[in-house]
């Protein structure tokens, strides 16, 4: 949102507002997060928040039991603030502080994912549906290297491994990895390779893979548009990209219940990510609609890396 450069700069004079909106510019933070960051009370970041909601300079979203606030100031105004954040002492500490929060956010994810190693065949997860996993197989033809990306124990992995000459599945879950090498050798898959690493920061050299895959992996990623540039990185040129999520819903319980940093995205959503992360012939559809509540919807995108630059 491009607010007029008088109201920017009214915005601008007070340093703590100035702080808090060059931090939601950075990424989705909560009220708790900030008091952490900037060292206040609830209070006095409530009040410039209340403040900055009214003027249309930032958003809030309920996740589970806290609200996310995003910046949505934008062009000439969000260079000016950019510039003015620059200037001041507190900016780098600020900047320090929040990588740590985000940091601390992963961490979290990761010991969720430990604990439910070896059971995600047992314990239902929301999205992940045979039929849902079929038709995303249906997709696929044959390929020379395939990315499985956010691949858990690699359930998804070890099917791709038996058409593919080879497959890399990332986790960022060590005790994910551990368990999913560990069946991969069982099974007599030498062509699946397990390796650890994040999906914004994906451990596979650039232009190396054929196939790069989200299967229910997306919705937990920090930066979703980050981690599909990196699927983009990865790809040889005309590399395909596969995408199964949960399509956007309301089930606020997902944040605690699944570890989800999103609740899902929408079609439009996702599908612009995708072309902005430098993809075209993207094609979108439902491919599973859960009967029982919250009656989660699977998404579908496929796409091709295009061959100009990001």
């Amino acid at each position: 949102m491009s607010l007029s450069t008088l109201k920017c700069l009214k915005l601008f004079s007070d340093p703590t507002r100035l702080r808090i909106l060059y931090l939601l510019h950075e990424a989705a933070i909560s009220v708790g997060e900030m008091q952490d960051i900037l060292g206040m009370g609830q209070s006095r970041i409530s009040t410039h928040l209340s403040l900055l909601k009214q003027e249309g300079a930032v958003s809030d979203e309920r996740q589970g039991k806290n609200n996310f606030y995003l910046g949505l100031i934008t062009g000439i105004e969000l260079d000016l603030l950019r510039r003015a954040a620059a200037e001041m002492e507190e900016t780098s500490a600020d900047l320090a502080s929040l990588k740590h929060i985000l940091k601390k956010r992963k961490d979290q994810a990761r010991l969720h994912f430990d604990q439910l190693a070896g059971k995600f065949g047992k314990n239902y997860v929301p999205g992940r549906s045979w039929k849902a996993l079929a038709e995303a197989l249906l997709k696929v033809m044959k390929y020379d290297v395939v990315a499985d990306l956010g691949a858990g124990e690699g359930t998804l992995s070890q099917l791709l491994a038996q058409r593919a000459k080879k497959v890399i599945a990332v986790d960022l879950s060590q005790n994910m990895v551990d368990f999913g090498q560990q069946i991969a050798k069982e099974h007599g898959l030498d062509n699946l390779e397990f390796r650890l690493g994040d999906i914004e920061s994906i451990p596979i050299e650039s232009g190396t893979v054929d196939l790069a895959i989200f299967s229910q992996a997306l919705h937990h990623a920090e930066d979703p548009i980050r981690a599909l540039r990196e699927a983009n990185r990865i790809l040889k040129p005309s590399g395909q990209l596969l995408i199964l999520d949960l399509a956007k819903h309301t089930f606020s319980k997902a944040h605690e219940l699944y570890s989800d940093r999103w609740l899902g995205f929408s079609e439009v959503t996702l599908v612009e990510l995708v072309e902005k992360a430098g993809f075209a012939d993207v094609s979108s559809a439902i491919v599973d609609r859960e009967v029982k509540a919250p009656k989660f919807q699977t998404l579908l995108v496929t796409a091709v890396k295009a061959n100009g630059k990001i």
